[in-house]
């Protein structure tokens, strides 16, 4: 038997399109809003840094943090300065002495430099400096907030206004970055455990610099200068 199909109306067929695709809109709508919400979380994520609160040994060397240390991990000797960004002292060895010693020791894989955070109670700010820069360092902005720190120490000081310093060599997105570790506290642990640190030795004044050669450690408080310090770290990375 043959079946006949039946005339459907050109206004029911449209009637049933428009229902359709009403039926469908909200469906389709609600899928891109789910994509687009997963997009948005997913780049969020990933802007956000992620943090890592272990520490390394080397050359006897215990709790170091890798992201406030520089140069080869195999290199002779190491060096800790114990520092507090607010000390006048630690501005001259750091802007006067640090610097030539990175270019000519650390780059050239002699020196493991360590920057051990150690903020003096009588310093108001010192603190959330040593929090900033440390925030900045685990975003790879280390050495240029150090220097923007260390190079506008009495700025600062006098306003308070550390967060400005560091923005003033950060992008925007580096910022937002930093303020959200400063913030979480997440880092500030390894803060205390410099502290910790220095006062196995004990440290009495910022700053003090403590050398690692051969199994054997050289304390000295106070600042450095590079002519005097360049013959004493010849002496050790020579020593066999």
């Amino acid at each position: 038997m043959t079946r006949c199909l039946r005339f459907v109306p050109a206004s029911l067929l449209i009637s049933l399109t428009v229902a359709t695709s009403l039926l469908a809109g909200p469906r389709a709508q609600k899928s891109q809003t789910s994509a687009s919400a997963r997009k948005a979380a997913a780049h969020k994520e990933s802007e956000a840094p992620v943090l890592s609160t272990a520490t390394i040994s080397v050359g006897g060397v215990k709790d170091i943090d890798p992201d406030k240390a520089f140069g080869s991990k195999t290199a002779p000797v190491v060096v800790e300065i114990f520092s507090d960004f607010q000390c006048p002292a630690c501005r001259a060895l750091f802007l006067n002495t640090t610097q030539k010693v990175m270019d000519n020791y650390v780059n050239t894989g002699k020196i493991y430099l360590v920057h051990r955070d150690f903020p003096l109670p009588m310093h108001a700010y010192s603190g959330i400096a040593a929090s900033y820069s440390r925030a900045a360092a685990h975003i790879g902005k280390c050495e240029p907030v150090e220097m923007a720190l260390f190079q506008n120490q009495d700025k600062w000081e006098a306003n308070g206004d550390v967060r400005g310093t560091v923005a003033s060599v950060l992008s925007a997105s580096e910022m937002k970055k930093v303020d959200a570790i400063v913030a979480s506290k997440e880092l500030d642990p390894l803060i205390e455990k410099d502290k910790a640190i220095g006062m196995t030795f004990p440290i009495s004044q910022t700053p003090t610099t403590v050398f690692h050669a051969h199994g054997q450690t050289y304390p000295y408080a106070g600042t450095l200068n590079y002519d005097v310090l360049k013959e004493f770290l010849d002496q050790l990375v020579a020593q066999k």
